[in-house]
């Protein structure tokens, strides 16, 4: 579904994705881990065209983004971002709406598919009617995720999508986006700093630095082999408070 081929990308001269290769199969979901400034939202941002390689090609369900493709294909792709993203002069549901209705949708078919997101995310369908202003974060960051399925994409990208959220309200919708990837048999590229959220949702890990990936496989897999020191320094320096605590989540105590 997502191919990356010998990509790289430099801000200023500076290196900030090197020469990177990696697919992400259909129906799976890759998390994408690993400390501010390794490069993982550049990746997002490359498959989803909005920055263009310097080296290599990216591949969207077979075909090459370039300027002639990259508008269609983005029709193809759902994006959230931290806090939804929302737009304050317009309601969540003309948020939600907002490329159906560019699109040139029906009325009609609008709001069936408004009312069948609502329930999907489990957001009552009467705070459509709302401003994002009057809206809780995780409220608008359930309309965002209305926004990135509207029109029913072959794949989501999720950038750091819960990091805004307190931890109570973060759980919650942790625990509604695996079932919603699970319901819906998406294609998912995430990418997090947070290591318990990476092994709950991810079906696979790949830990970048300094523009590299590191490592890649099942959470376990990089607990038990680690690739590199860096891989335990950054796992541990999350996992160890829960440990000595014995409060460690449960998707890091399954494969601990």
């Amino acid at each position: 579904m997502i191919v990356l081929e010998s990509v790289e990308k430099r801000f200023g001269g500076k290196l900030v994705l090197a020469s990177t290769t990696l697919t992400v199969p259909a129906r799976r979901c890759l998390a994408l881990l690993g400390p501010s400034g390794c490069g993982k939202s550049t990746l997002l941002r490359l498959v989803l065209g909005l920055i263009t390689p310097d080296a290599g090609r990216v591949l969207v369900a077979g075909e090459q983004l370039t300027p002639t493709t990259v508008l269609g294909l983005r029709r193809r792709i759902g994006y959230v971002i931290q806090d939804g993203g929302l737009f304050p002069h317009l309601t969540a549901a003309r948020n939600a709406a907002l490329m159906a209705g560019e699109l040139g949708w029906e009325p009609a078919r609008i709001r069936a598919r408004l009312a069948e997101l609502a329930a999907l995310v489990r957001l009552d369908v009467a705070l459509l009617d709302r401003f994002p202003g009057e809206l809780s974060g995780g409220q608008r960051q359930r309309v965002g995720i209305m926004r990135a399925l509207m029109l029913d994409p072959l794949l989501l990208l999720l950038d750091e999508p819960m990091a805004a959220l307190d931890p109570m309200v973060r759980r919650s919708l942790q625990e509604d986006l695996r079932g919603i990837f699970a319901t819906l048999d998406k294609t998912v590229l995430l990418v997090t700093h947070d290591v318990a959220e990476a092994a709950f949702l991810g079906d696979e890990v790949a830990l970048m630095r300094d523009g590299r990936i590191l490592q890649r496989g099942p959470m376990r897999s990089l607990i038990e082999e680690p690739a590199d020191p860096f891989v335990s320094d950054f796992l541990q320096a999350q996992r160890a408070p829960w440990t000595a605590a014995g409060t460690e989540p449960e998707a890091l105590r399954a494969v601990g």
